[in-house]
């Protein structure tokens, strides 16, 4: 599962695999959407500016397709690396009362200051694995005061064979892969995801790279969170995630890496950077009871 590194969350354990040699098997066929094409080779450079370090895991400033400068500024990361501890399977938390910092980096990953957060909008780990925090800072005082711009989330599904760079602001270090498929469900202990991206072998992550955003190439922006990866060759227990296909058959990939999709959540976001869970085309897991 995600596994974030040190102090506070000592006990929470998903987030990115351990250092990893084993490639994905040749013959693990991805299922669903894996039937996208690859996109063209055109690349943009990927740098750490928009991504910051927390104390126990990776994350990134990001923005909707909506946001504009002068809205709250929102920082992703996974769901595991919540501060008050990991979701359980079902469990939706939306506007609870967070003071964390996170460090800015520059495009060298140098700490340039903090920001600080004043809730927490989302975070779940069912289905996905995220958390998404409102800054008490806007992108326009950002961009001022530290001369970063966020990141923008993508809203087109990854690609199977894109060229990827995973970044980690914890360990200030990028890891480039490709996109080698999608799994239905991804099912790791007690929790479940869906549609999870599978990378090629080449994106080794390790623990403390838990959030780190996944940036497209080809278009620069976020296309998905890592956020676990098979260590031990196990079946389905804790950092040990298995794939399940399409007719509920498991497959176990030891040292294979993996991300959750995040070209959804800005449907689940209006003016404002507002979450709106009932707005058209959210699939956000909704709260059945909200924890503040």
């Amino acid at each position: 599962m995600p596994r974030p590194l040190v102090g506070t969350l000592a006990t929470a354990v998903l987030g990115a695999a351990a250092l990893v040699t084993a490639a994905t098997p040749a013959g693990a066929a991805p299922a669903g959407p894996a039937a996208h094409t690859t996109k063209a080779p055109r690349t943009k450079a990927v740098d750490f500016a928009g991504t910051v370090a927390l104390s126990n895991c990776s994350g990134s400033i990001v923005k909707m397709p909506t946001s504009q400068p002068n809205d709250p500024a929102l920082v992703m990361t996974n769901g595991h690396c919540l501060e008050s501890g990991m979701p359980s399977p079902g469990e939706v938390i939306v506007g609870q009362p967070s003071s964390r910092s996170f460090t800015v980096l520059s495009k060298t990953a140098g700490n340039l200051g903090q920001i600080r957060a004043s809730k927490v909008v989302y975070a779940t780990m069912t289905d996905t694995d995220v958390t998404l925090y409102q800054s008490s800072s806007t992108y326009a005082q950002i961009q001022q005061k530290y001369g970063i711009k966020p990141l923008e989330l993508s809203t087109d599904h990854p690609v199977k064979g894109a060229g990827i760079t995973v970044v980690s602001g914890y360990w200030k270090k990028t890891y480039s892969c490709s996109i080698d498929g999608f799994v239905p469900t991804l099912k790791e202990g007690d929790w479940t995801w869906k549609d999870s991206v599978r990378y090629t072998p080449e994106c080794k992550t390790i623990g403390g790279t838990s959030g780190s955003p996944v940036v497209d190439n080809a278009t620069g922006k976020v296309t998905a969170i890592n956020n676990t990866g098979n260590e031990d060759g196990e079946r389905c227990t804790v950092n040990n995630p298995c794939e399940v296909d399409e007719s509920g058959n498991v497959t176990v990939h030891q040292g294979t890496n993996y991300a959750e999709e995040t070209y959804t959540i800005p449907k689940c976001f209006g003016t404002g950077n507002k979450l709106d869970l009932n707005a058209a085309g959210c699939t956000l897991p909704k709260p059945s009871g909200i924890r503040r």
